[in-house]
């Protein structure tokens, strides 16, 4: 069966074209990064611009590296929630628009689903039900998968999400946009041990996440420096962000994983190409007899190869939509079959 998967979510367009699921013929991304650098972060409007004007060109590469025809293609998977609605609107659009002209089955995707999915690729052999960290720019999660196709969230970020803390730190610190990565490689230099970060805790829910309060500890160390005229070791505070963040996210999923009985730990989502957090997980789960799978580096990003791979088990599922398909800004992942 070929999938062919389209995601728009954010600043990536992306397409690709998947046989039965975890086997991916193509892949092909068009990054904005450099275009959003210069402002610091995601522009939604010029994001959305830049899907409308590439998305085309990138579904036509990704049919021809395939080596598949569109009339080959058996449905068509697209991400609708959550994400930039603007962004989202433009791959919704286009997927309806080209379901509707081939009369292929069109498929909906949740994108945290689709981040899950990077592993089945990378796994094959991977199975349900596992307990799933899910990290990202936008997202941090602690998930149930009890199917390749029904999820229940066990634990969530209540402000701040893990990327959008590494991205935040590192801008106070004067890294570059997107900052995880600069925060990632500054750490690799710096004595984590030379500043003391808070752990924030969520009274009444120990699986939940909280990063707003350590961003602002990191943003408020570095202008008190500022003020008084003294200058903050950037190498010193990464090394501190990303041993803080990673001690904050392993511990709360192996801490869910004991109490709920799981033995199988998966990762997935931006934040998984992290070091740090890559290093904790495997440290933690080796000390527990846990069972650890991680998508590598070259799917932890957003990509339309893990929009096929989940478009291939929803369409098995019988999850297809119509028409009347709409994006979403957001939309829980265990409400989807709600």
């Amino acid at each position: 069966m070929l999938i062919l998967g389209i995601e728009s979510s954010c600043d990536e367009t992306a397409a690709s074209v998947s046989e039965n699921g975890t086997n991916i013929l193509s892949s092909v991304i068009s990054t904005q990064i450099e275009e959003h650098k210069k402002y610091g972060g995601v522009v939604p409007e010029i994001a959305s611009r830049r899907h409308s004007e590439n998305i085309l060109g990138v579904v036509k590469e990704a049919l021809e590296k395939s080596g598949k025809t569109l009339e080959e293609i058996d449905a068509i998977a697209v991400t609708y929630a959550p994400g930039l609605i603007g962004a989202l609107l433009v791959g919704v659009n286009f997927a309806k628009g080209l379901a509707m002209a081939t009369g292929k089955p069109l498929v909906p995707v949740h994108h945290i689903a689709g981040h899950i999915a990077s592993n089945y690729i990378a796994h094959p052999e991977l199975e349900p039900p596992y307990l799933c960290l899910v990290a990202s720019g936008g997202h941090s999660h602690i998930i149930e998968v009890l199917s390749h196709t029904d999820f229940r969230v066990v634990g969530k970020t209540r402000d701040d999400a893990a990327g959008e803390c590494f991205d935040k730190c590192a801008r106070a610190l004067g890294f570059p946009y997107p900052g995880g990565v600069h925060i990632d490689k500054a750490s690799s230099l710096g004595n984590p041990d030379a500043y003391k970060l808070p752990v924030p805790r969520v009274a009444g829910s120990q699986y939940d996440f909280s990063f707003s309060g350590l961003k602002t500890a990191v943003i408020n160390t570095v202008h008190n420096a500022s003020q008084k005229g003294e200058t903050v070791n950037a190498n010193d505070m990464a090394a501190a962000v990303q041993r803080t963040i990673s001690e904050i996210l392993v511990s709360k999923t192996i801490l869910a994983a004991r109490d709920l009985g799981y033995k199988k730990i998966v990762l997935a989502g931006g934040v998984s190409a992290n070091s740090g957090v890559r290093n904790k997980l495997t440290e933690e789960c080796q000390k527990n007899n846990f069972e650890l799978f991680m998508p590598p580096l070259s799917l932890c990003g957003d990509n339309g190869a893990m929009i096929a791979c989940q478009g291939y088990f929803n369409y098995k599922a019988g999850i297809t939509a119509d028409a009347g398909l709409n994006a979403v800004a957001t939309m829980p992942i265990d409400k989807l079959n709600s």
